[in-house]
């Protein structure tokens, strides 16, 4: 099995980052011969989108001809995708969305053409189907009745990687980050944690594996 392991926040000991880890330690137990690809967007950020990218992205014409170069770093971060059984990622909900180090992968992976099509009716997907497990902390609380904030991040995550085609996407989140000792922090991490399923995540790799 590949995991392909992002993290997004900026803190060494963040909820996200622990949360994230402990979702890999998870898999780990089930499949301790996993592969790990590891990208820290905190250490390592990714560039922003490039003139010479967004150029060769801005029409059929310029695609079918791209810039030299432009393409490299969106092949790179796209085989790594591809390349992977699980994908884990730990990110902080950063004012009600994503951060924008997270978004920076996105708008390298979303391509079209090479991870979806565009159609009368909407992008499609390319890509094969694999788990994606997001590991959410956020400072207030986004779901349920104590809910005192929106939240933009999981739908917006859900509809975009749905457009590539990955669709089996599952949000564990930490929440109200800002209001937890170490133990509740804990507690909350464990309860997370408590919703992963792993069953399902090995079954579906060993049913590839076979195929």
């Amino acid at each position: 099995m590949n995991i392909l392991h992002l993290d997004c926040s900026p803190r060494r000991e963040s909820h996200s980052r622990q949360l994230s880890a402990a979702i890999v330690r998870r898999i780990l137990e089930v499949a301790p011969d996993a592969t790990i690809r590891r990208r820290d967007f905190a250490s390592a950020p990714l560039p922003h989108a490039s003139s010479d990218y967004a150029t060769t992205l801005s029409s059929p014409v310029t695609l079918a001809a791209p810039l030299k170069g432009a393409l490299e770093l969106s092949e790179t971060l796209i085989h790594e995708v591809e390349a992977a059984d699980v994908i884990v990622i730990g990110t902080p909900m950063n004012n009600l969305t994503v951060p924008s180090v997270l978004k920076a992968w996105i708008d390298q992976i979303l391509r079209a053409g090479r991870t979806f099509m565009s159609t009368p009716a909407g992008k499609v997907g390319m890509l094969k189907d694999r788990p994606v497990l997001i590991g959410i902390a956020s400072g207030g609380t986004f779901t349920g009745d104590r809910a005192n904030q929106p939240d933009f991040l999981t739908p917006y995550l859900s509809v975009v990687l749905g457009s590539i085609g990955l669709k089996a996407v599952q949000f564990l989140s930490v929440q109200a980050t800002a209001f937890l000792n170490a133990d509740q922090a804990t507690q909350a991490r464990d309860k997370a944690l408590a919703a992963l399923d792993l069953k399902s995540i090995t079954e579906d790799y060993r049913a590839l594996e076979k195929s």
